[in-house]
């Protein structure tokens, strides 16, 4: 903290010595600790300054005032080497209020980390603070609904899963699970168990970056746009889960161990949930001629962990399925980070939230997961798949058909989505074929290809090209592991690091070990039923076996039935007939 540098480090464990300790470039900023945004809202609350100013808003009572500490970004201007926070302002009414009830509207504050120490406040001059209260803590909400009955979830037998150290298995997969301060879960060395071979399928899995831009045209809101993993670390950030409330079931739980920025360590119980699940029908036939029904029920394996980014909750699922499918699953949840207008008025940037000039604004969870894959070996290749009709002036001809193309160098893999194509992508093994010749392979369906919608020039997209394309694929490289660069924080990025560096050789991806990065997520034009706590809000994708099998991997799942024929077991039934 005295000199403002930063210094980074790599550590041989087993023989505890540092082998490498090299100083980096003066204005390189580490991520946000979790610490420092107690010691930025302090330093807020503290100073005088700060409380000159809220005194001409009416606000005199420091404790219950809240400093949210932010990122500062990068917008062209040279920051002396500091180590800077902006915190925007809230206030409660009382002390288990909603403070984001209560924003004050262009008015932030910036603090010098290492010193501790308020530098500057940025005030517009908007002296109206909403006063309308809007909460959803018990205390002001009133009695919970009394009518829900309770759901049990048991495993009779026994689980399905065994857990050793930190490797799992669970009926044919396998993988292990690790955590990082960065990324939070990371899964690694992802096969699966095909008629008793255990095939590889992933190196590594892990979402490495989000940024969230904001619409409107003010100060303040424009100048929201964290980078919740490279700047603030989501590992520092996972909850402490509880069963019957973040986790349902016989769950196996795993904690995390991290270190302050002091390197005083501590750990985080229960950071990672892993639990098995029904998965609703598997496959299902009638054979109307035979009056033979078929029906398979599916079972999936879930491994989760949720972070709290100061307003916002983000509840992250790596979900397994017995066809060999893994899908992602985030559900964002938490309260809005809101602004303020005059009563009266309206806004095109956002939802009015009450008649006391609350609002919140339209904004983007941008995404963006690395997939190192290991697909039947190291060596594949990556296939970009849309569905084209042929042209034909008969009516009663029109045929369509799917058509490949080989991505072949690394800038020609940076590629968006077209729903109107049917655009997917498909990684295929060199080394190994299936039963008709062709190389084995998984594809990742865009489900939900949100892009960064300012533009080109903004900083905001400068600083995360990442979020400008839906995939990328590059060659693996040793340190290559964030798509927005090793130190976002503070940082321009443009083309020194990150994917644009990542790719800029342009090297080719034919039958290389290759890394994926899919970008993705909500574009969020907030809803009146979103405050004053948001109903979850869902995003992700999935990547599944095209042609990794010879056949459905399924089909050798046991009949849900019971000798006697039935298929209810223990469970319960209501019939009702048809009424005269």
């Amino acid at each position: 903290r005295d000199t403002n540098l930063a210094y980074e480090a790599i550590v041989d464990v087993p023989s505890s010595t540092i082998t490498r300790w090299v100083e980096l470039p003066a204005g390189t900023q580490p991520p946000i600790m979790a610490d420092e945004f107690a010691e930025c809202e302090a330093a807020v609350v503290a100073s005088p300054l700060v409380q000159e100013a809220l005194a001409k808003r009416g606000i005199t009572d420091m404790s219950l005032v809240c400093a949210e500490p932010w990122s500062i970004g990068y917008w062209g201007e040279d920051q002396g080497g500091k180590r800077i926070m902006r915190a925007l302002m809230f206030t409660r009414l009382e002390p288990n209020d909603n403070p984001y009830a209560h924003p004050m509207e262009d008015f932030t504050v910036l603090v010098d980390l290492n010193k501790q120490e308020v530098i500057g406040v940025e005030d517009d001059g908007f002296l109206h603070v909403p006063m309308e209260k809007n909460n959803y803590h018990p205390d002001f909400v009133g009695p919970a609904r009394t009518d829900i009955k309770p759901i049990e979830i048991s495993f009779p037998e026994g689980r399905n899963f065994t857990v050793n150290g930190n490797h799992v298995e669970w009926l044919n997969w396998s993988f292990d699970l690790g955590f990082t301060p960065r990324e939070g879960l990371v899964l690694h060395q992802i096969g699966f168990r095909d008629k008793g071979e255990l095939r590889p399928i992933l190196h590594r899995a892990s979402l490495t970056e989000m940024v969230v831009p904001y619409g409107p045209p003010s100060r303040s809101q424009q100048q929201k746009n964290a980078f919740d993993a490279g700047e603030y670390n989501f590992g520092y950030m996972t909850n402490s889960l509880e069963l019957g409330c973040d986790c349902l079931g016989d769950i196996e739980y795993f904690d995390a161990n991290l270190v302050d920025s002091f390197g005083k360590p501590y750990t985080i119980t229960n950071a990672i949930c892993l639990h098995e699940e029904d998965d609703g029908l598997e496959w299902k036939h009638w054979d109307f001629r035979t009056n033979d029904a078929q029906t398979r029920r599916g079972r999936k394996l879930v491994v989760s962990f949720v972070v709290t980014v100061a307003n916002y909750e983000y509840a992250f699922y790596w979900t397994l399925h017995l066809d060999g499918t893994i899908q992602f699953e985030i559900k964002a949840t938490g309260i809005l980070s809101t602004g303020g207008i005059a009563p009266g008025e309206t806004t095109k940037y956002g939802q009015l939230l009450n008649t006391d000039g609350l609002y919140a604004p339209i904004h983007e969870h941008i995404f963006n997961a690395r997939l190192d894959w290991a697909l039947d070996g190291d060596k594949n290749s990556v296939f970009e798949v849309e569905t084209v009709a042929e042209d034909t002036d008969d009516p009663m001809v029109s045929p369509f058909y799917a058509q490949r193309t080989l991505l072949e160098t690394e800038k020609a893999a940076a590629r968006e989505a077209d729903p109107l194509a049917h655009r997917w992508w498909m990684v295929a093994s060199e080394s190994r074929t299936n039963k008709v010749g062709e190389n084995t392979a998984y594809r990742i369906m865009p489900t939900d290809p949100v892009l960064m919608k300012k533009k080109p020039n903004n900083w905001v997209t400068k600083r995360a090209p990442f979020s400008t394309k839906t995939i990328w694929v590059s060659k693996y490289e040793e340190g290559e592991r964030y798509p927005a660069g090793e130190y976002p924080n503070q940082s321009a990025l443009l083309s020194n690091d990150g994917l644009p560096a990542y790719i800029e050789a342009d090297e080719s991806i034919v039958n290389e070990d290759v890394v994926m990065w899919h970008s993705f997520g909500l574009n969020h034009v907030v809803r009146i039923e979103d405050w004053p706590v948001m109903p979850k809000q869902m995003t992700g994708f999935f990547i599944e076996p095209y042609g990794f099998f010879d056949e459905n991997p399924t089909l050798d799942l046991p009949s849900e039935k019971t000798a006697e024929g039935h298929c209810l077991s223990n469970h319960t039934e209501h019939q009702h007939g048809e009424q005269a």
